[in-house]
């Protein structure tokens, strides 16, 4: 009974944040209210049993991806009023991306209503008393191991990219000479004045 009343807490809240991530005006507002949806998230995926994908919830989206969505939303100038005035333009393929996830609730219904996943028929099956972290450790680092050094190199290459790609060579920035500063003498950076009353300082 208490699970029960955990997970329709969890849905009902989860529901309700992505619909107000979507419905509300103000960008910084959308952000927190998709932040609570993937703790919510989380705790759904607790429930079930799979803590791990709760944790990469929790730590890789709420702590990384939704974190750097709220810095950028509050640093960049957006005209909210110029990004509204087009969006008519777009309704034919919005309406369409609607009808295709409202098909794909509907899919997804008929095959909750259908019967529960039974666990003895499932491709991978794992041991009751070996947990989900541990297992996908043990898999991830033995069968799939190459696949997983490779997704690596994958995403090295594509943050060398972006930052190659966003790297621009400024010409009004003058550049640090660390030697000259360190071999700098302090007497060539400080000199003493002593100027008449009344007068200041000339540079």
């Amino acid at each position: 009974m208490i699970q029960l009343i955990a997970f329709y807490l969890f849905a009902i809240v989860v529901i309700a944040s992505g619909a107000l991530t979507i419905l509300a005006r103000n960008p910084v507002h959308s952000v927190l209210w998709l932040i609570l949806a993937f703790f919510n998230a989380a705790g759904l995926m607790v429930l079930v049993g799979a803590e791990f994908i709760a944790m990469l919830l929790v730590i890789v989206y709420v702590g990384a991806v939704a974190v750097l969505f709220l810095f950028v939303v509050m640093m960049l100038n957006i005209d909210f009023a110029e990004l509204r005035a087009g969006v008519m333009r777009y309704a034919a393929i919005g309406l369409l991306l609607a009808l295709a996830l409202v098909a794909e609730i509907i899919v997804a219904i008929g095959a909750w209503s259908a019967g529960g996943l039974q666990l003895g028929r499932r491709i991978a099956p794992i041991d009751a008393g070996v947990p989900n972290i541990e297992a996908i450790g043990q898999l991830l680092y033995s069968r799939y191991l190459f696949v997983f050094e490779g997704a690596g190199l994958v995403l090295l290459v594509a943050m060398i990219g972006a930052i190659v790609l966003t790297w621009r060579q400024r010409s009004d920035v003058r550049p640090q000479n660390i030697s000259r500063q360190i071999n700098r003498r302090s007497k060539d950076a400080t000199r003493n004045m002593n100027p008449p009353v009344g007068q200041g300082v000339e540079l």
